[in-house]
């Protein structure tokens, strides 16, 4: 019975903060989100991400170890993702994203915040780094088919990782009005940005729900699956195994839409929202799942 109570806290809040923003996205059609898109991308997730990397107890180590663990992961979760979007006869390049780029910061940092605390959030961000950083080198590559150094330069998200390994690997205390300043972004951020997936719901379209569910599937049901294989193949243990297997779990990202909406033709920009609507949509059934194993044989 406390497993599922813990189930109930750590699930509820993301949940209902998405379902806010689904009832303003609902009642609002033309509610504005590029606030947040502009607020997250430029100054809330570089401080998350500086946040929950150097004040949770994640050192150098633990972050590079987990960085490459979610590398790992996503070169398998892209394997498999072109050889399903191949059977399906679409463009296995462009539509490739949202298969193997999950929605680790929107969603996973905070469920493992709620599962696992601070220790959780800071294992969970440093794979989430990866993701962010996937999106704007790798992401923009499959989607443009050429890679641009200059979006690179000006991602924000990219100087809040450099700025976190620099304070670990030089071991700097960090200063006490940074520590609170970069607090209250992450926890403004988390809100905002989980409203505006909500959002995202009301909006994205989904073009053929046949092929959407077998690619969403995909995403959500062989995810944690890969995840789980990783765990048990190098004999991992504990919260930081949990926020692992969590982290595989989730959804395709929102952000795979927007990449691809600048960079990518009409027909896989549609196909891209397909894939998150019903990847999302499915999670609601299949994290819950993810998670109640997490903490049951990895806390």
């Amino acid at each position: 019975m406390e497993l599922y109570l813990k189930l109930i806290d750590v699930l509820f809040p993301v949940f209902f903060i998405i379902g806010i923003g689904f009832y303003i996205g609902k009642n609002d059609p033309k509610f504005n989100t590029k606030f947040i898109t502009n607020f997250a991308g430029t100054i809330g997730t570089p401080a998350m991400i500086f946040y929950t990397i150097t004040t949770t107890g994640v050192t150098l180590e633990i972050f590079t170890e987990y960085f490459i663990y979610a590398v790992i992961i996503l070169g398998a979760f892209a394997l498999v993702g072109f050889f399903f979007l191949l059977f399906l006869k679409k463009d296995a390049v462009t539509e490739l994203p949202p298969l193997f780029l999950p929605n680790t910061g929107n969603m996973g940092v905070p469920i493992c915040l709620f599962a696992y605390g601070t220790a959780g959030l800071g294992v969970a961000s440093a794979i989430a780094s990866v993701i962010i950083l996937f999106h704007f080198t790798i992401g923009v590559f499959l989607a443009s088919k050429k890679f641009s150094l200059s979006i690179l330069i000006k991602n924000g998200p990219i100087y809040g990782i450099i700025a976190a390994i620099a304070f670990l690997y030089f071991d700097l205390d960090v200063p006490g009005y940074l520590e609170n300043t970069t607090f209250l972004l992450t926890y403004t951020t988390i809100f905002l940005v989980l409203m505006a997936l909500g959002v995202a719901l009301t909006r994205l379209k989904v073009v053929s729900w046949t092929h959407a569910i077998i690619l969403g599937s995909v995403r959500v049901v062989l995810g944690p699956l890969i995840g789980f294989a990783l765990i048990k193949f190098l004999n991992l243990s504990g919260y930081m195994a949990g926020v692992l297997l969590i982290q595989s779990a989730m959804p395709s990202a929102v952000l795979t839409y927007l990449v691809g909406s600048m960079y990518s033709k009409k027909r896989a920009v549609d196909s891209i929202a397909s894939v998150i609507v019903s990847s999302t949509l499915m999670s609601f059934i299949t994290i819950p799942v993810v998670v109640y194993l997490a903490l049951k044989f990895f806390n």
